[in-house]
């Protein structure tokens, strides 16, 4: 990081160098504002360092080790001979320094003025790092988000996401607490690479949150790669054994493995940062802001992962550059949770954006949503690619796309086109005009959104 500065006034001065930190610095900068950026740790975040980056890394690792198990089926011979941990953690290693370095270079570039300590508010105006107070006209609380550990103490063999990023060898079983995204990822990556796996969920599903379908499909396709779950269940004690850990549930039932990987959520990083001191409220740890971001406190914002609501980085992204062009006097316009695409990169992968069904009958009731399921079975590309899996759509009567779904090998690419479908509150009969290129999985959604005005292609 850069030295530390002579200037200690700005107008925007930025707590937490991560996703939506530094975007709110990058787009504060491009409206000609003086910036400085305070990070105790390495610009970035958990998104570069400890989440997005090194995690797909190591799926793509995983893709790797499948695609080599099963490339006789296409005539390609090849020998699988395992996964050497030291080198994909080595590869990854790779990855997040390159992309470290370049945003590192990106901030010189841009002239803002990076601050390199633990800061604390202490004033509408003013944070305090290592001694020295630096002000703002305006601040923006940016401190993300850390693995949520449920108590649990940490060890060896008993892990979170960050833990398991460092790992160097590959563990023959693991249980993993928690069926979400990270859990899944984590649960499709090991499997991969030769690890049996058990995923503990105590909420009825796998990712839960997702459409029902999904979860479905999901579901049935961790079965099939031999991925072990026990849902409806919250777990009561984790424990080491004399070989590994044992965890067991509410209702008797107990697991045993090498590790367990803690994969419950992540919560924010604010306690001790003197927020509640300056009069912000904070609850459950979580900055509450008005709908455009301002905590109600001087000209004092929040952004990203200390907000409530998903902890995703390109949610970060969003907030910053909102809140910086709120300063910049711009109005922005508001994006809900609900319009921000998201991606699950297990295998098989899953997006989705805007309303699952259940959500859709809820809101515009019943009668007046309307919804189409376009298998993968039927499309070109998905075939070559050896993947199953589904897009669906969920429109209102008469109405707009509201919401967009999938699941499939390499889904997550028509993630773009999906979210534009719903932020531009495309009606089926729009997307369905348009042409989609063949043979790609691109053209499912074009499948989908033309079977939804009523004129399927090939359903």
């Amino acid at each position: 990081m850069a030295d530390q500065p002579q200037a200690q006034e700005f107008d925007v001065l930025v707590l937490g160098g991560g996703s939506a930190g530094y975007a709110a610095a990058l787009r504060a900068v491009q409206h000609g504002f003086s910036v400085g950026l305070i990070e105790r740790s390495k610009l970035g975040g958990t998104c570069l360092h400890t989440g997005c980056i090194p995690t797909k890394a190591y799926l793509h690792a995983a893709e790797l080790a499948d695609e080599a198990r099963s490339s006789e089926k296409v005539g390609v011979k090849t020998t699988f001979e395992g996964v050497d941990m030291a080198k994909v953690r080595e590869y990854k290693d790779g990855i997040v320094a390159g992309k470290h370095k370049g945003l590192t270079g990106l901030l010189k570039m841009r002239k803002i003025t990076v601050i390199e300590g633990d800061g604390k508010l202490v004033s509408e105006d003013g944070i305090e790092v290592d001694g020295t107070t630096y002000t703002g006209k305006h601040i923006v609380l940016a401190t993300g988000s850390t693995s949520k550990t449920m108590g649990l103490p940490l060890s060896d063999r008993i892990i979170t996401s960050t833990e398991a990023l460092q790992l160097d060898h590959t563990p023959k079983s693991a249980i993993v607490l928690g069926g979400g995204v990270i859990g899944c990822e984590f649960a499709s990556a090991w499997t991969s690479y030769g690890t049996e796996v058990t995923i503990i969920e105590g909420l009825p599903s796998l990712v839960p949150n997702e459409d029902p379908v999904i979860v479905k499909n999901l579901e049935r396709s961790f079965k099939k790669r031999g991925i072990r779950s026990s849902t409806g269940t919250f777990f009561k004690d984790v424990e080491e054994t004399s070989d590994g850990v044992k965890v067991t549930l509410e209702d008797g039932k107990e697991f045993e493995a090498e590790i367990c990987l803690i994969a419950v959520g992540r919560g924010p990083v604010t306690e001790g940062l003197g927020f509640e001191d300056q009069g912000i409220e904070v609850d459950r740890g979580f900055v509450m802001t008005d709908e455009r971001l301002h905590t109600g406190v001087g000209s004092i914002y929040a952004v990203g992962d200390i907000v409530p609501g998903l902890q995703l980085a390109h949610r970060g992204y969003e907030h910053g550059i909102f809140v910086a062009e709120e300063i910049a006097g711009n109005s922005p316009m508001i994006v809900e949770d609900i319009n921000i695409p998201k991606v699950t990169y297990c295998d098989p992968e899953i997006i989705s954006i805007g309303y699952t069904q259940p959500k859709a009958e809820e809101e515009f009731g019943k009668d007046e949503v309307e919804v189409t399921e376009y298998n993968l079975a039927g499309n070109g590309k998905s075939s070559i690619l050896g993947t199953g899996g589904i897009i669906k759509m969920i429109a209102v009567k008469g109405g707009p796309i509201v919401g967009v779904h999938g699941i499939g090998s390499r889904i997550s690419e028509q993630i773009g086109e999906a979210q534009l479908i719903v932020n531009w509150e495309a009606y089926p009969q729009d997307v369905a005009t348009l042409v989609h290129a063949h043979p790609t999985q691109n053209e499912a959604m074009g499948e989908a959104a033309m079977a939804l005005f009523g004129h399927p292609l090939h359903g």
